[in-house]
């Protein structure tokens, strides 16, 4: 503004002005001794007397002349504060228009007041009191930001110091992790902690290290590291609030967990162990998936067929005993006949269980031929189950044979309830 000024008053302060240490045309026509002047340096009374003529005619002073009686700053009172008013109503303008800001969409923008917090803004076209009153800050809450612990960029760039950790069981191993999160509150991600990502960091680190702590080793290393990333994710989330931190956790990803380098060949060769333990553990189970239900099988049908035995002859029994009483019965009733038909029935069943053979007795030959080889066969025959032994040996007789020949049957000695029958009946019969 002050340039610009001066420059309208025609007034210039440059050493490479070329009338630099010239008089000016008025003082060229008139000058207090009557000669010209010199080529010395200027004269600073006629410098800022010309200042203020110029600028007394800038302002409306019409009839101040330029040496005028006082030969000062003299400009009207109106046509100054016109001019005043005019300069400050520009530079107002200016002032309040440097607080105008814009906000992209999935942003917010935080408004300090002297410092303080004072509200947030929406996404959009938005205006505050210009410096230094208010400033502003333009949050990205829409991002999704990544922080690493154990590694920075590569997993193989990793950070022993962060990736050590303790296991319940007193194993060191060594975890990689990435942790994913977005902002909730712009204004607490901005004035609650002082360096926010640091921050996320830590907590990551130290929640970790409190859910590996209360794990073993192996349930870290295999089957339990989504349960480690979720309790790690839920803590670290209890703790952020808590901070009042602004900070939303999304995701919580394993890169890597691993016995430490040192030890890893030793590790492989107890994993190595521990799989053949389990194959022949699983070979073990197996076999006696195959033996045990075989045997099991050959127990049951055992058993079954011994309780089958045991009904099969307690039944026989149970009967024998129930057809015995049912003869005494009858036998109480009819001694002799009972005693005959039992006879009969005993003989049945004799000569249908022997080999007979046929003899001619009334011819009173002395030679007597018996068929041994046929006897013979039909013996073995009858050795066999299922064979029709009973009807081949009723038709079985010598060559020769008349009418009226008697039978002559070869069968084993009678048994003593045979002899005592027949004793009986013979006593019966005296």
């Amino acid at each position: 503004m002050l340039g610009t000024l001066f420059k309208k008053l025609g007034v210039k302060f440059s050493l490479n002005d070329p009338q630099w240490g010239r008089n000016s045309q008025n003082d060229n026509k008139q000058n207090n001794d009557g000669k010209k002047p010199n080529n010395g340096p200027p004269d600073l009374d006629k410098l800022w007397q010309d200042f203020n003529q110029r600028l007394t005619r800038l302002l409306g002073n019409k009839n101040g002349g330029g040496d005028s009686g006082g030969g000062g700053f003299n400009p009207g009172m109106k046509g100054a504060g016109v001019g005043v008013g005019a300069i400050a109503a520009v530079v107002a303008l200016l002032w309040l228009a440097s607080g105008f800001f814009t906000v992209q969409e999935g942003q917010t923008g935080v408004v300090m007041t002297f410092g303080k917090y004072s509200h947030s803004t929406t996404p959009g076209f938005n205006w505050r009191w210009p410096y230094p009153i208010q400033s502003h800050e333009i949050v990205n809450v829409s991002q999704v930001r990544t922080v690493e612990v154990g590694y920075r960029a590569n997993a193989k760039n990793k950070q022993p110091k962060e990736a050590l950790m303790l296991t319940d069981d007193e194993n060191i191993i060594d975890i990689q992790f990435a942790v994913q999160y977005t902002l909730k509150s712009a204004s607490d991600w901005v004035f609650n902690v002082r360096d926010p990502e640091e921050t996320v960091r830590q907590v990551a680190e130290t929640s970790i290290r409190e859910i590996v702590g209360k794990n073993k080793m192996d349930f870290v290393l295999y089957e339990g590291r989504e349960k480690v990333a979720l309790d790690t994710s839920q803590l670290m989330q209890q703790i952020l609030d808590r901070y009042k931190a602004g900070v939303q956790i999304t995701n919580v990803t394993m890169q890597g967990v691993q016995p430490p380098e040192q030890v890893q060949a030793a590790f492989d060769d107890a994993v190595k162990a521990g799989q053949d333990r389990e194959r022949q553990k699983n070979e073990g189970q197996a076999y006696a998936n195959d033996v045990i239900p075989k045997a099991r099988g050959a127990a049951s049908r055992l058993l079954q067929e011994a309780e089958a035995y045991s009904a099969r002859v307690t039944a026989n029994a149970e009967g024998d005993a129930s057809r015995f009483k049912q003869v005494l019965t009858e036998y109480q009733k009819a001694p002799a006949v009972t005693r005959d038909r039992m006879y009969l029935d005993t003989m049945q069943q004799i000569f249908a269980n022997t080999t007979k053979v046929m003899v001619d007795a009334k011819s009173g030959s002395n030679l007597l031929y018996l068929p041994l080889d046929k006897l013979i066969s039909q013996s073995v025959a009858n050795a066999v189950p299922g064979s029709g032994s009973t009807a081949s040996s009723a038709g079985a007789a010598s060559p020769g044979m008349k009418d009226g020949a008697s039978t002559v049957e070869t069968r084993p000695q009678p048994d003593d309830r045979s002899r005592d029958s027949r004793d009986s009946r013979d006593r019966e019969g005296r």
